[in-house]
This record gives structure tokens, C-alpha cells and sequence, in this order.
């Protein structure tokens, strides 16, 4: 395939430096980068090798992709579980990055934070495009996504389309005498984009060993109505009134931690050990689960406190902010999962919440370690050391414990996670609540039902290829909300129709027969749905 693309050329993008761009041939030399490809049937495989150390940005092929058409489109992939995504117009539409929102915003939601130039769009991992003119849509991806982050790039060129496929390393170094192996990237042609997404994503789970088998799942998580304000009082509540309703895990979500990064010292809001509220809820017959963010501490944290060196760092020296949240008091610190004594300390924190009885955890904003920054490894990839950070937690935790991802890299979690959320927050609201403190180009990661029913749909594909899909949480209750009843029931059924995990998030208490039918409608089409993907993917 690689031999048949119009005018191919390999850029080189060396840290610091502009990008480098060549004629094609299968090995080539770029601003001190030797790039190998080998040509297959559906695309190439390649490999890196340098004679002396370079800090990489990238190296990506890109070609003529042919005249544009009367309206060229391409399918985005959005970067992790928030991101934006969906079909963009090529040559019109802008990448978020040029949106004007902080840096803090592109490390958040993109692999490489660089700014796009105008009108250039990227998807990850894959890209479908749609060039009109009575040719068949074309989805061009990487077979992988735990070595580097893979991106698709697409600018237009007078009445041209140029595609770029690009391995993005993140400035990692690449030393004399250690070839790095890059991801395959594959083309395929075909009339339906969601297709030709669920027979690439069948080949990625394959090449990194998805974590696809894990049961049709019904819980309950404390997030979506008291959010970082639950207490104990009200989770034992709950708990009572559990045991009326289907539900396999029964879940903690934050506000239950001293701090971010002390998942053991509870708040005075609870007088139970971590413990002691997991046999709570496993004396009811119920799997116990638990929040954590564990990629990140607070910097008032006793974690933070005790290790200091755990920490990735910024350029000058100082300890790496990698995520702000105002209910946590603002900037948080990243960990570095490449430092050997950190990774050691996310091992213990998974053996410690597996050992309390927890047999599911919930993983958030797992984007952290991409944050661009100082690390312990410099020749490992933002992805790489994502992957390491789960890795780690696994290690401990145990491979027969259920690991829920979310705000993760999507490509990096592939084999890592039993589940991925796989958009937005929802909320008891249908739209954007307060757009006030909407990042620009990024209004798609803030919480709405409306985001989560887009992204359920747009990601159908990954269910049971790359893991259990995590839609988000139904919402039931029809007080304490901003839904009407008919949005709440168009979220509920999409829900079920994905096939993938079943949530409720409400105080049971405010919950009646109504809400019960329509919840048992929805785990009886769900599981329906799980059934016949299941048996779909025996078919790819």
C-alpha cells in the first residue's frame, strides 16, 4: 500500500527544530534520524535509529491524498476519554488547539500540545476520511497505541488533500544502539466508517492484548449527586437500599480522600477505615469499588510530604503541575510513573486498596504522565510512561482485579483496562451547564448529557475490541436535575443499546417503581447489545 500512495514523504520532527521532510524511500536519513520502512500489503511497518542521542518530536509519512471534492471530511478520534470528536471539514474547520484556551487545556485533551496551523485537523489513533467525488471512504491508523501515540493529520493543499500519519514520541530521547520498533499503520478502504473503525480496532485489541472478557456490569457510583461532598452517613444509606436493586459493584467516588494522593486517610466526613467500608459493602454480596487518581497528589498531600522525588518536574525544576481542579484546591502535582521508587509506590497503592477488600477501581485522570515535563526516563514516550503508571497500579492490584480507565489516552490503555469511559461527564443537565468557564475548543470535554450520548455513539466501536465500553452513568431521578424526563430516557436507552456498563448515580432514596422499569429495560437491551457484539467480533 505504502508504494501505491501519491508522492509519499518522511518528516522528521527533532525536538526544538523545524520538521525535516524527504522523498520517501524505505530508509532514509532526517536531522540525524534514520527511518527504516518496510512495505506490506495494507501499509508499512518501521523503526528509528539515530547514530548519536536526539530528543524526538515525531516522524510521520504523509502523501497526496488526491483532490479534495466538494466537501472533504475526516472522522476524529479525540486523544483520551473527554476529548473532542466527530467530523470535522477539511480545509474549514480548525483544530481545538488553535481555540486560544492554556496550555494547561491541549496537554489535557491532545498527545502533542503544539498549536495546529490553520485549518489542519488530527485525529488519534485513526482517522476515517471522506473525500467525496464517489470514492470510497479511506481509514488510515496505527496497529497500536502503547509504545507512542499515533496521529493522523490532514491539511489541504490548494484542491489537495495531504495526510500525514505521524508517531508521536514526545521528545523522548533515542540513544545510539537502541532502535525504537514504531507501530504498523495500516490503510483500508470501505464504504462504512464505523466498519472499517471496528475491524481496525479488532486488530489493534489483538496486537496488544485487550482486556475484552470481563462480565455485563450493573453499579452504583456516589459521583453524580453528591459529587466531592458525600459523607459516610450517606453511602451506608444507600447501601441499605441496595440490596433492591441489581446491582453487581457498589462504588466510592472522590470526596471520600483527606487529600489527592492520601487514598487511605479518609475525611472527618467518614468514621470508617477504607476498610471497614469495603466489608460493608461485600457483606451485601457486592463487589466494592473505589475512586482514585492516583496518577496525581496535592501539594498540602502527605504523600507529597513523604516523597518528594516522586515527581516529574517542570523545566525549572520545580514539582510538575499536571492537573487543576478548583474542588481540590487547584494545581495538583504529576507523578512520574518511569521513576523506579514511584513506580514502587503505585504497586504498594494497589496492593494496599486490593488487600482492603476492593476488587474494582475506578482510574482518573490517567492523562497526567503525558504532561510534558522532566522525567526520570528521558527515552521513554508520553504514551510509554501512561502505560507505565498502569502497569505499575497492576502490578499490585492484582490481573484478576477490574480496573475502570477514565481521562486516560485512549491508544496507551489498550490491554491495560477491563473498561474505559469513553466520553465525557454526563450531568443532570442536557446542555453545557455554565458556559462561563468553558475552555474555548474544548466545550465538548465539559460535563452534558448531550457530549455523552455523542461520544457512546461515535466510540460504539471499541466495545469489546479494545475493553468494556463505560458510557457514563444513567440518570434516573427526575428531581435534583435539569433533565426532562424524556432526555433522561434518550440517555437510559442509549445507554442500553451500547451494550456497555450500566451506572446508576442517584440517591436511591429519591428513586420510585417508574425508575426501576426503566433501568430494567435498559440492563435487559444492554445486555442484548453486549451479546451481539460479542458474537459480531466472532465473526470480523
Amino acid at each position: 500500500m505504502l508504494t501505491q500512495l501519491n508522492a509519499p514523504r518522511v518528516v522528521v520532527r527533532p525536538k526544538g527544530d523545524e520538521p525535516v521532510s524527504v522523498p520517501w524511500a524505505e530508509r532514509v536519513t532526517a536531522a540525524g534520524v534514520e527511518v527504516v520502512t518496510s512495505p506490506t500489503a495494507d501499509g508499512w511497518t518501521w523503526t528509528v535509529h539515530a547514530d548519536s542521542p536526539v530528543r524526538l518530536a515525531a516522524v510521520g509519512i504523509e502523501w497526496d491524498a488526491g483532490p479534495a471534492g466538494d466537501d472533504p471530511r475526516i472522522f476524529v478520534n479525540g486523544y483520551q476519554s473527554w476529548s473532542p470528536l466527530g467530523w470535522r471539514r477539511i480545509g474549514v474547520d480548525h483544530d481545538p488547539s488553535r481555540a486560544g484556551a492554556l496550555d494547561f487545556l491541549r496537554n489535557v485533551h491532545h498527545a502533542d500540545p503544539a498549536v495546529f496551523a490553520p485549518h489542519e485537523l488530527r485525529s488519534e489513533m485513526a482517522g476515517v476520511l471522506d473525500l467525496g467525488s464517489g470514492r470510497p471512504r479511506r481509514l488510515v491508523g496505527f496497529v497500536g497505541g502503547s509504545r507512542h501515540d499515533g496521529t493522523v493529520r490532514v491539511r489541504r493543499e490548494g484542491d489537495r488533500v495531504v495526510v500525514r500519519a505521524e508517531a508521536f514520541l514526545g521528545h523522548a530521547r533515542l540513544d545510539p544502539g537502541a532502535p525504537r520498533t514504531l507501530h504498523p499503520v495500516t490503510i483500508a478502504d470501505g464504504d462504512d466508517a464505523e466498519s472499517l473503525l471496528a475491524a481496525w480496532a479488532t486488530r489493534v485489541g489483538a496486537a496488544e492484548g485487550a482486556r475484552t472478557t470481563a462480565p455485563f456490569t450493573v453499579g452504583w457510583c456516589s459521583w453524580y449527586h453528591w459529587f466531592d461532598h458525600i459523607d459516610e452517613p450517606a453511602l451506608r444509606d444507600n447501601l441499605a437500599r441496595a440490596g433492591d436493586w441489581p446491582f453487581d459493584v457498589f462504588q466510592l467516588d472522590d470526596g471520600y480522600q483527606a487529600a489527592i494522593g492520601d487514598w487511605t486517610i479518609l475525611r472527618d466526613t467518614f468514621s470508617s477505615s477504607l476498610d471497614g467500608i469495603a466489608d460493608a459493602i461485600r457483606a451485601t454480596g457486592t463487589t466494592a469499588g473505589l475512586w482514585l487518581a492516583p496518577f496525581l497528589a496535592a501539594p498540602d498531600s502527605e504523600y507529597a510530604r513523604i516523597h518528594p522525588d516522586h515527581f516529574a518536574h517542570a523545566e525549572d525544576g520545580d514539582p510538575l503541575y499536571a492537573m487543576f481542579n478548583p474542588i481540590w484546591g487547584g494545581f495538583v502535582w504529576g507523578l512520574d510513573p518511569t521513576n523506579p521508587a514511584t513506580a514502587a509506590s503505585l504497586t504498594d497503592l494497589g496492593r494496599t486498596v486490593r488487600d482492603a477488600g476492593y476488587d474494582y477501581v475506578k482510574l482518573d485522570f490517567t492523562f497526567s504522565p503525558n504532561v510534558p515535563g522532566v522525567y526520570a526516563d528521558p527515552t521513554r514516550t508520553p504514551a510509554e510512561r501512561v502505560r507505565a503508571g498502569y502497569d505499575a497500579f497492576r502490578a499490585g492490584f492484582g490481573d484478576d482485579g477490574f480496573v475502570l480507565g477514565c481521562g486516560a489516552p485512549l491508544g496507551a490503555a489498550v490491554g491495560a483496562v477491563d473498561a474505559m469511559r469513553i466520553g465525557p461527564d454526563v450531568a443532570p443537565s442536557w446542555e453545557i451547564q455554565d458556559r462561563s468557564s468553558t475552555p474555548a475548543g474544548y466545550e465538548f470535554g465539559s460535563p452534558a448529557t448531550r457530549h455523552a450520548l455523542e461520544a457512546t455513539r461515535a466510540r460504539q466501536f471499541m466495545h469489546r475490541r479494545f475493553w468494556v465500553n463505560d458510557p457514563d452513568c444513567v440518570m434516573l431521578r427526575t428531581t435534583d436535575t435539569d433533565l426532562t424526563p424524556e432526555q433522561s430516557r434518550t440517555w437510559a436507552r442509549a445507554v442500553g443499546d451500547s451494550g456497555g456498563m450500566v451506572v446508576v448515580s442517584d440517591d436511591l432514596a429519591l428513586l420510585g417503581p417508574e425508575h426501576r422499569t426503566l433501568l430494567d429495560e435498559v440492563i435487559t437491551t444492554g445486555r442484548a447489545a453486549d451479546g451481539a457484539t460479542v458474537a459480531a467480533i466472532g465473526t470480523d
